[in-house]
């Protein structure tokens, strides 16, 4: 059995060994994989995974997909001809590729946050899940070649809302494509927790005495907050409802972050805050469209030709077209994704240091950007105005203070993060936990209790 956080922003697994969760190395990757896949086409997705499954699910995945997989073989035959290989890549490898060559292939990064979307229809639907399950059959096959054993028993880790309009829907719905994904792939027992309140187990793990615990857990596509009362008087019970005393969450997380520091930090460089010749000011909305790599309608309407002809228009009318030029060079070869990317790297920078640049050659000879602390903070008020009000929703709802809070994340590593919170309940400690190893372990924990 393991617990498996399947994250945003990063998956990683852990078994439990002599009373602890012990993080489980996945081959080059180390204890976390990336969550991205990289396909030559989309197109051969649901054969790669095909190829993958026992028999039993072979025969039923073939009547699920017969169009896909019939698809599929005349791509694999023109890869064959042009001697490119039908493997799928994960994790770093797979952003290598994109990065090498944007306008070739399939890259995606973080499903997860399109699994609650609104309005998918069947054949986004079986594409999502066909996605999450690649990925988690790759992870399976490596924890399984860490432990030398077939893994059958999981808790996967979820958050208190997925990133959907319409509430308990969309989360059925992404629970569905995971649990779905999941037994495809061989995990026979599938159940799912909270993540802050897994996050929460961990932290507990270690209490002497009872405790009223603020979870706050900054994933990558959204943020999860949890009053749980705790205590060693608790460890071992089975069933912990009654401790759980409140639940808030929202959607947004570390890809908000990097996705506000790339329009605010970059996009003024490809012309927007720039005027037309008219004098009016340059809509903004190409320039989100253009970063909003967790939405997949804007990321549709953005590459749309449509789209193309409109960006045309605008270079036209704008004052400095060869600056607004660059943007219709990431629409051209596809650099969404790598924009961002440089965001999220000078993001994790700025956790050592007070600024860094961000290198744009592919747009113009010699082009950067300089970003720093205070503009990630200026770009993200409105990210952590809501986070805000998310933990103080949670107390309200639990109708008590925290005696302590409890932050995880891979985001929380951000001193600017890390100074904002302090100064939410500034009379409450704050203790930072593992940034991306606590929800698993506490996954992990709970493995063991309900599958024992």
């Amino acid at each position: 059995m393991i617990g498996f956080d399947y994250g945003t922003s990063n998956c990683a697994v852990a078994v439990m060994e002599n009373g602890q969760p012990k993080m489980l190395s996945l081959g080059d990757h180390g204890k976390y994989i990336s969550s991205t896949l990289y396909a030559p086409s989309r197109d051969i997705i649901a054969h790669w995974l095909c190829q993958r499954l026992s028999e039993e699910q072979q025969v039923h995945f073939k009547a699920q997909r017969a169009l896909p997989l019939q698809k599929s073989q005349n791509v694999l035959r023109e890869l064959k001809l042009d001697g490119i290989s039908p493997e799928l890549s994960f994790g770093k490898a797979a952003l290598d590729l994109y990065l090498d060559d944007p306008e070739e292939g399939y890259y995606i990064k973080s499903p997860k946050s399109f699994l609650g979307a609104s309005g998918l229809v069947d054949s986004q639907i079986n594409l999502f899940e066909d996605i999450v399950a690649a990925m988690m059959s790759n992870i399976k096959t490596l924890a399984e070649q860490n432990q030398q054993k077939e893994i059958t028993q999981t808790v996967i880790g979820r958050p208190i809302n997925f990133q959907g309009l319409k509430g308990e829907e969309s989360n059925r719905q992404a629970i569905n494509i995971l649990t779905r994904a999941a037994k495809r792939v061989g995990y026979k027992d599938v159940e799912f927790q909270y993540e802050p309140v897994a996050a929460g187990f961990e932290y507990e793990a270690n209490l002497t005495e009872e405790t009223k615990v603020l979870v706050v857990d900054i994933g990558g596509g959204t943020t999860d907050c949890s009053m749980l009362l705790m205590g060693p008087a608790f460890k071992n019970d089975s069933s912990r409802e009654q401790h759980l005393l409140a639940h808030t969450g929202v959607r947004i997380g570390g890809n908000d972050f990097d996705i506000q520091l790339a329009l605010k930090g970059i996009m003024p460089s490809l012309g927007m805050n720039d005027l037309l010749k008219t004098g009016k000011p340059m809509p903004i909305n190409s320039f989100s469209q253009a970063v909003a790599i967790n939405n997949i309608n804007e990321q549709t309407d953005f590459y749309s030709q449509g789209n193309y002809r409109y960006l045309q228009e605008l270079q036209r009318d704008a004052k400095h077209p060869d600056i607004f030029a660059r943007l219709l060079k990431v629409h051209q070869q596809k650099l969404t994704h790598r924009l961002v990317n440089g965001a999220e790297q000078a993001k994790i920078a700025l956790t050592e240091q007070d600024s860094q640049a961000i290198l744009l050659h592919d747009l113009a000879d010699n082009l950067q950007v300089e970003v720093n602390r205070a503009l990630m903070l200026t770009a993200n008020s409105s990210q952590l105005s809501q986070i805000s009000k998310l933990m103080s929703e949670c107390v309200k709802q639990a109708h008590c203070q925290p005696d302590v809070i409890f932050v995880t994340g891979g985001t929380a590593k951000s001193p600017v993060l890390n100074q904002f919170l302090r100064n939410q309940m500034p009379n409450t400690p704050l203790i930072v936990g593992d940034h991306f190893g606590s929800v698993t372990a506490g996954l992990t924990r709970w493995a063991e209790k309900v599958f024992q």
